[in-house]
């Protein structure tokens, strides 16, 4: 875990400064990323262009006509030390999202691999992966996609050796602790569990992805029919 000593915040080019936050993957860092983030946001929001959370750092650029960049580093610094014993309810209220997934087959390639990495039945990996509650760790690296943690340590099988050229948007996988789901249509080389009919990311809508970090996922395991049924949906819309 990182504190405040820890805290690397460093001027880089391009007008962005790069605040390393912790050195981990993991919820405990996740959170205090969101935190520093959330207070960003919220009592700096006129001195910078963007902000965007990683899993263990966070970059703000910044428009050096309008505020210089020793001045944010300072303030950043000052809501670190503040942000650090603030609660996360305080600063961000975490919404829920439930996502339908159909789990294996032409939907999941690599299921079977996991279950073999597990040493479990794919029945088995799928009832672990979809029983437990996920946090939204940020969003990258193509637009939509969702990472989020932690996955149970039993089913947190590695990324693949060779990345896939082409994955199906709605694609559900893992990496690791981490799971994800694809926005749109993507090389990658996280081991695929199965697939959402939902739209994750859609530009025409505002926000193009109603999902924040913080915010907290469900998977609900679905069969080919409802998929169909489900399909184009957009994941702001459904309640299921």
């Amino acid at each position: 875990m990182s504190t405040s000593r820890d805290l690397r915040v460093v001027r880089s080019g391009g007008y962005v400064i790069h605040v390393d936050v912790c050195g981990e993957v993991s919820l405990d860092c996740a959170r205090e990323i969101h935190k520093l983030y959330y207070s960003i946001k919220s009592e700096l929001s006129n001195q910078f262009t963007e902000v965007v959370p990683g899993v263990s750092s966070i970059a703000v650029y910044y428009d050096p006509r309008k505020v210089s960049g020793e001045s944010i580093v300072r303030r950043i610094r000052d809501l670190w030390q503040w942000c650090r014993d603030v609660d996360i309810k305080d600063l961000y209220r975490s919404r829920k999202f439930t996502i339908p997934v159909v789990y294996g087959g032409e939907f999941g390639p690599d299921l079977q691999s996991i279950a073999a990495w597990s040493k479990l039945a794919e029945d088995e990996v799928v009832r672990i992966h979809s029983s437990r509650r996920y946090t939204v760790i940020t969003l990258g690296f193509t637009p939509g996609f969702v990472y989020m943690g932690e996955v149970d340590p039993s089913i947190a099988a590695p990324r693949l050796e060779t990345p896939r050229v082409k994955i199906p948007a709605g694609s559900v996988g893992v990496a690791g602790k981490m799971t994800g789901v694809y926005g749109l249509e993507s090389p990658g080389g996280w081991r695929l569990l199965g697939r959402t009919p939902l739209t994750m990311f859609d530009y025409r809508r505002n926000p193009p992805i109603p999902i924040s970090p913080g915010d907290e996922v469900y998977f609900k395991p679905i069969d080919a029919v409802d998929f169909s049924k489900l399909l184009g949906v957009f994941v702001g819309d459904y309640s299921g």
